[in-house]
């Protein structure tokens, strides 16, 4: 499968003419975590470096950088793929989710602005009630980099964009993502309302229970 590159001519606003990869690889990794390029699809250099008007040199360089964050893989004689994730990573991906977004609540002294927080809630149900379930999913990532960002660390949201961009490659081994991602919203409401009353240690425990059931489900759902 090779990606179409048809919309990504529109990213092309992001970069501007001293772009280094790390503004192309910032690019590639939010379209990643949209869900625009899903496992095994091949990024064709031409293609790619054509529509966002980068360098050949310029792209490989994001592409290693991206390669080394665990969201493409490099086959020799075939190219550049989105990689495919196995029941591992999954389980690492949930242990570093649960120390993190679990840690960021754990801090919280006084109730903080929640502005991102709803705002992602708010695009979740705009993309519930329009039926579109990978919109849904991508809100539901941006609810949890809200939560994280509330720890007000540029490391902590660095590393969840990561973590985030590589947990939407899981989220393909659903075959029925309304049923996957509808509760969820539910449940993000559920602990911003926690945050908004200062009940951050029930915040804290149903973000470990959603984050528990969230990775019970990738994995019975995911091949042997």
């Amino acid at each position: 499968m090779t990606a179409d590159t048809s919309d990504l001519a529109a990213d092309r606003a992001l970069l501007d003419r001293t772009s280094t990869a790390d503004r192309v690889a910032d690019v590639l990794r939010t379209r990643i975590s949209e869900g625009f390029f899903p496992p095994g699809t091949r990024l064709a250099e031409d293609a790619i470096g054509g529509a966002l008007a980068v360098s050949r040199n310029t792209l490989r360089e994001a592409f290693r950088l991206l390669t080394h964050e665990r969201l493409l893989a490099h086959e020799l004689n075939r190219g550049v793929f989105v990689r495919k994730l196995t029941a591992a990573d999954v389980i690492d991906i949930y242990r570093v989710r649960q120390l993190v977004e679990c840690g960021a609540i754990r801090r919280l002294t006084a109730v903080p602005s929640l502005d991102r927080v709803e705002l992602a809630i708010e695009e979740g149900k705009a993309a519930a009630d329009a039926e579109d379930w990978r919109a849904l999913g991508t809100a539901n990532i941006r609810f949890h980099q809200a939560v994280v960002a509330l720890a007000d660390s540029p490391r902590l949201d660095e590393l969840m964009r990561g973590v985030l961009a590589e947990l939407r490659l899981v989220f393909h081994v659903m075959d029925d993502p309304r049923q996957f991602h509808e509760p969820y919203l539910v449940r993000n409401g559920e602990i911003a309302h926690c945050l908004e009353t200062g009940c951050f240690l029930a915040a804290e425990q149903k973000m470990a229970e959603y984050l528990g059931d969230a990775e019970h489900q990738l994995l019975k759902a995911y091949p042997a």
